[in-house]
Parts: C-alpha cells; structure tokens; sequence
C-alpha cells in the first residue's frame, strides 16, 4: 500500500475524530485545529475526492436540510482501506521516531 501524504493523514485523522459528523464545514474545523491553519474550500474538496478515488473514504448524500436551502450535506466516513493506510502511517512514524530521544531546549 502506498504511503498517505501529511495531507491525507491529517484529513483521514479528521474524519475519524468527527465520526458521524464528517462533513465539509466539520473536517475544515477539525483540520485548522489540529494544524492551526485554514484550508481553503476548493484544496479540500479537492484533497477528499482523491481520498474517495483512492478509495480511503466514502462519501454519503444527507438529508435535505432547510437552512441550507433545501441541499444535503454530505458526509465522509473512512474506508477499511483508510483505516488500514492511517494505522500503516502510524506505524511508519513509530519507526521513524524509535531509539531518537525526547527533544530538549539545550539540544541544538
């Protein structure tokens, strides 16, 4: 299986912290959280339908929904392939890291 970019894996950990609440407005939130910077729209829409092509996530039509003018939303949920790809990206930083010590400020 091919490694997730950074990208991918901050945006598959995203889904799988919102569980059911995976939606555009949600992962955008999550995402600016975790990274303390803002996505733009188009980058992740863009970015999840490469997931869904990958076939990372699944991507669902919710209920029309008035105060969004009568349009679904639509909501992402993580593929047994994602969870695999994210628990392999984990697995790699583990590896990465190991035997490195803690980080301390007299290190330069």
């Amino acid at each position: 299986m091919k490694e997730l970019t950074l990208a991918e894996e901050i945006l598959l950990t995203a889904i799988w912290r919102l569980n059911d609440n995976a939606y555009g407005v949600t992962i955008r939130k999550q995402v600016a959280e975790v990274t303390k910077k803002n996505v733009i729209y188009g980058t992740l829409y863009n970015s999840l339908d490469q997931l869904l092509r990958k076939g990372y996530v699944t991507k669902t039509r919710g209920k029309p929904v008035a105060e969004r003018g009568g349009r679904s939303k639509m909501f992402y949920t993580l593929t047994s392939s994602g969870m695999q790809a994210l628990q392999n990206a984990r697995e790699l930083q583990r590896r990465i890291w190991d035997g490195i010590p803690e980080f301390s400020e007299n290190k330069s």
